[in-house]
């Protein structure tokens, strides 16, 4: 049957998210838990697991398209047929078992309600009110001992994803998010908001999709189920047996219950088979020894520390208070990989090099006459050095959000405009804007010993071509909008491409912009493009986990776009705190990425 694949909540203010890569192609078989896609947001970027294991049937997203939450991203067709899209595993030896066990007698009819919560095994404690998994608070640091509850994300009775945010909790080190340790429904909150619970404290229970809330709760102790059964037996099986109890009679309820536990798929194989409820934890017992050592462990982690075959306790996690991420695991998978013998690691790294063959230059040997343009070129830099006092500062940017507004743009506005979106444009514009309040940096030293401020921003566009170092002109770029520097840049290039630069092309220069990361350097220490007193370096833009201060998972870890901005400059007329302040104003106008009026979006 389909199983729809839907876009998550990933945080109180996120609204959308941009798919960046399917992990799966339409007709590939999907494992449940296994990611899916990667998700891109303005918060955070991460990856979508599959809510059941199948065939995916059909993609309805594609790459680079943005959603809002809540919205279907694809089809798994899970091969059950006449089930419901996520009729669980553990459900149907639940309904092969549990008949036999409740005709046998009534005490045998309330541990069905245990194997048909798969993922209860996690934390079966049961000692409230409601009977399913238990969600304990986890060690957020070794010093952290307690935590107050802030807010809920969920109330009692709605239903709730593994993995899903399910409330907020503050310690006197972090803000974070607390996630479900199982899918179904949320049957009761013991810790309200603003109390105060200690580290390992049951705040709520989550049972089976579908299942009633605390209000008619069911045994608590599933070792003593037949003596609690008689005081409240003929109220208790009209209302709880939504998802717990159906399994347990052998009648048409069973029907609905196959119906409603859709979301509680995602961690059926580990207690698939489990008979009596006092098997239902053994399960799991072996994963949560990681979290001896105080660190909390997802359901998700624990599937893909199985599937790769690493030891939990073994991994250091790097996530908030200890915890072991996802990618603490890859990375220790890897690690075992990289042990392994030296005969599997030589196919690796000869599929790597892909690279051409560096075939040997003809002007090996030989003495030839320089270019001219060389010469031009060789003259300038050295009269740059010796009659400046030059040195270089580097800042780190974020430009995830420019890298999403591009990706979301650069169809239409290459349709509207007629060239390409390019993130040359961006910098420009920030790097203009931010001469007109840093005068020193647009300025030049005069050899009567006066200082000209300029009062235009003509932005130089150091470009790589055949014949040497070209550097076009940008004529006043502090006065044009984003498409109209991104046509000007766009044309000069051509200009250069064609050899058709002129003069007043490569004349009138102010200031200077070096893309030195187009071909992959981090970052360069760029000779200033005298007698300008400032050149800026834009190094690759390169993705990689970097600490974000998120407004509601606070400090987490997150793959982010990011790019060093080198500012060289002549120290005699501007001083390191100049240079600084500058590129200080221009990463803030860069990571604020606020381009959206401009881009139509």
């Amino acid at each position: 049957m389909a199983v729809s694949v839907t876009l998550p909540a990933l945080g109180e203010s996120v609204t959308e998210g941009t798919v960046t890569r399917w992990l799966k192609a339409e007709g590939e078989h999907i494992e449940a838990d296994e990611p899916l896609l990667e998700v891109s947001t303005d918060k955070v970027d991460t990856e979508i697991p599959a809510p059941a294991s199948g065939t995916l049937a059909s993609i309805k997203v594609a790459e680079d398209e943005t959603v809002e939450v809540g919205a279907e991203l694809a089809v798994i067709d899970d091969g059950s047929g006449a089930p419901a899209a996520s009729a669980p595993a553990a459900e149907q030896p639940a309904q092969a078992e549990a008949p036999a066990a409740a005709q046998a007698a009534p005490a045998q009819e309330q541990p069905a309600p245990q194997q048909a919560q798969p993922e209860p095994a996690a934390a079966p404690s049961g000692g409230g009110a409601a009977e399913g998994t238990d969600v304990v608070l986890p060690a957020l640091g070794e010093s952290v001992t307690e935590g107050t509850v802030t807010r809920w994300l969920k109330q009692v009775g709605d239903e709730v994803e593994a993995d899903e945010p399910l409330l907020e909790v503050s310690t006197d080190k972090v803000d974070t998010e607390i996630p479900a340790p199982a899918s179904g429904t949320l049957l009761e909150i013991t810790v309200g908001e603003d109390e105060t619970a200690e580290v390992g404290a049951k705040l709520a229970v989550i049972g089976a999709a579908g299942a009633a809330p605390a209000a008619t709760p069911a045994p608590s102790a599933p070792g003593k189920p037949a003596e609690a059964a008689p005081a409240q037996p003929a109220q208790e099986a009209p209302q709880a047996p939504a998802a717990p109890a159906q399994p347990a009679a052998p009648q048409t309820p069973p029907e609905p219950s196959k119906a409603q536990p859709a979301p509680a798929q995602p961690a059926q194989p580990a207690p698939a088979r489990p008979a009596p409820a006092a098997q239902a934890p053994a399960a799991p017992a072996a994963a949560p020894a990681p979290e001896s050592d105080g660190a909390y462990v997802t359901p998700l982690v624990r599937k893909l520390a199985a599937e790769q075959g690493v030891d939990l306790s073994s991994v250091r996690g790097t996530g908030v208070g200890g915890r072991i991420r996802k990618q603490d695991v890859i990375e220790a998978a890897e690690a075992k990989k990289a042990q392994a013998p030296a005969a599997p690691a030589a196919p690796a790294a000869a599929a790597r090099p892909a690279s051409p063959k560096l075939e040997p230059s003809p002007l090996r040997g030989q003495t030839v006459k320089m270019p001219r343009i060389r010469k031009l070129i060789a003259d300038n830099m050295m009269k740059a050095l010796h009659s400046q006092a030059q040195l270089s500062t580097v800042v780190e940017v974020d430009v995830t959000r420019i890298m999403r507004l591009r990706a979301r743009a650069k169809d239409a506005f290459q349709a509207r405009e007629g060239v390409k979106l390019s993130p040359m444009p961006f910098f420009v514009q920030a790097a203009a804007e931010a001469l007109k309040a840093h005068p020193a940096i647009n300025a030049r030293l005069n050899d009567d010993g006066t200082i000209t401020y300029h009062d235009v921003e003509n932005i130089g566009i150091a470009v790589d071509s055949e014949k040497g170092l070209m550097v076009p002109v940008i004529k006043e770029a502090g006065n044009l909008n984003l498409a109209g520097i991104a046509r000007k840049t766009a044309e000069l290039a051509k200009k250069v491409r064609e050899g058709g630069l002129g003069p007043d092309d490569m004349s009138g220069g102010t200031f200077t912009i070096s893309n030195t990361g187009s071909r992959g350097a981090l970052f360069d220490t760029i000779i200033v493009n005298y007698p300008q007193v400032a050149e800026l370096g834009i190094g690759a833009t390169v993705r990689r986990p970097m600490v974000v201060n998120h407004p509601d998972l606070g400090e987490t870890i997150a793959i982010r776009d990011m790019v060093y901005l080198t500012l060289s400059y002549d120290h005699q007329l501007v001083d390191g705190a100049d240079a600084a302040r500058y590129l200080a104003d221009v990463k803030a106008r860069l990571e604020a990425g606020e381009f959206e009026g401009e881009l139509g979006l």
